[in-house]
């Protein structure tokens, strides 16, 4: 609620602004900082209401961004034209305040409510990467000898620092943080590559539209997919498809020609930008399970600010250098196709060694219950032979 009335109040500012860097300031810190308190909270609840179908959960719950994505490239081009940007910025004020009404809505799960009997195993079953990882064993661990870590800072308190030892969350931060410099570059500049080739800016606007209408059914279907028996276990893999997948089609951009080849790029961009938003937070909750998450997402978000930011600039820059568009489109489909198959590697590697640390696990666990039944077995087997006397 708090972060949607800082939205509403940035753009609010922003239509009284007279220079740009008054723009900056409202628009870009408060509005910025606005977006950033919705984000988090949505995106740790969905965790904390969702288990046995969380893949799925996420992908409706991201399909939220396309429908606004929709609407609202043909309607900031109609508000603009009706009544300029100060009253754009002034009407969207008032749009985003619907922020509120959804935080609103979010209410605490209820712990001691009891799970269904068909949801009770996945719910209370751990992911394979807390029960296999040796940061899990050894948290468990200090919580049930009760000893305490004074020598974390304060900073613990905050933010969990030992996820940077978590194998998976390191796996996932590297690739990240290289794909989300080619990432958002291709949204930003699809409608001005079409007005470079001469098409109209209502026609360039459309592409943006066609783009989002498919994305905004691929999320849904994505986690439905993802959320099926064959994928669910292994989809860090099916997230590594979806980022090569997205390479792939920028590489492919600049060979598709006229405004026919952009409609059939922005429908194939929709379709992977789709499949990689849907998992995007589900692949990173699979790694570093429900509990960790909060701090997972923060560190991930405060990271990958750089790339985000740095993305579309570079792009930009490049455009300048040559003049013309295919060098970003050639650079931003290196900059997925590299992570992609960086997350295919590691990924494999990454779940040998989690079979292989689980394998371990349970034959420790066995050898520890077979240890505590001897000497039981022992004394019943004493008793008997006393009383066979």
């Amino acid at each position: 609620m708090v972060g949607g009335l800082m939205v509403s109040t940035g753009m609010v500012l922003a239509s009284f602004g007279r220079t740009i860097m008054h723009l900056y300031l409202c628009v870009g810190v408060i509005g910025g900082f606005g977006l950033a308190l919705n984000l988090q909270p949505a995106l740790t609840i969905i965790g904390t209401y969702f288990q046995v179908k969380r893949p799925m959960a996420n992908g409706l719950a991201m399909a939220g961004s396309p429908v606004i994505l929709f609407t609202l490239a043909p309607l900031n081009q109609f508000l603009f034209d009706s009544f300029g940007w100060r009253g754009s910025f002034l009407i969207l004020g008032s749009i985003v305040l619907n922020c509120c009404v959804a935080g609103a809505l979010m209410r605490p799960v209820n712990r001691n409510t009891k799970p269904k009997s068909g949801a009770a195993p996945e719910r209370d079953r751990p992911s394979a990467e807390e029960a296999a990882s040796p940061d899990a064993r050894e948290q468990l661990a200090d919580l049930l000898t009760g000893k305490h870590q004074s020598s974390r800072g304060c900073l613990s308190k905050f933010i969990d620092v030992s996820l940077f030892k978590h194998r998976g969350f390191l796996i996932y931060l590297i690739g990240n943080v290289v794909m989300f410099f080619g990432f958002f570059a291709p949204v930003v500049f699809m409608a001005p590559y079409a007005k470079h080739q001469g098409i109209d800016e209502y026609s360039a606007a459309f592409l943006l539209s066609i783009f989002a209408l498919v994305d905004m059914f691929t999320r849904p279907a994505t986690g439905f997919i993802g959320n099926s028996k064959w994928i669910r276990p292994r989809i860090q893999y099916f997230f590594s498809f979806a980022v090569s997948f997205n390479g792939v089609c920028h590489l492919l951009c600049p060979l598709l020609p006229g405004y026919a080849g952009l409609v059939v790029y922005a429908v194939i961009f929709g379709l992977a930008f789709g499949m990689v938003c849907a998992l995007l937070f589900e692949v990173l909750m699979d790694l570093v399970g429900a509990h960790r998450f909060s701090s997972a997402v923060g560190l991930v978000t405060i990271i990958e600010c750089a790339p985000v930011l740095l993305g579309p600039p570079i792009s930009g820059a490049l455009v300048d250098i040559y003049g013309e568009y295919k060098s970003m489109y050639y650079a931003c489909g290196v900059f997925m196709l590299v992570p992609g198959m960086f997350f295919f590697v590691m990924h494999y590697f990454n779940y040998k060694r989690l079979d292989k640390e689980k394998k371990q696990s349970v034959a420790v666990h066995m050898r520890t219950c077979e240890e505590a039944l001897k000497p039981k077995m022992n004394r019943d087997g004493t008793r008997a032979h006393e009383a066979d006397r």
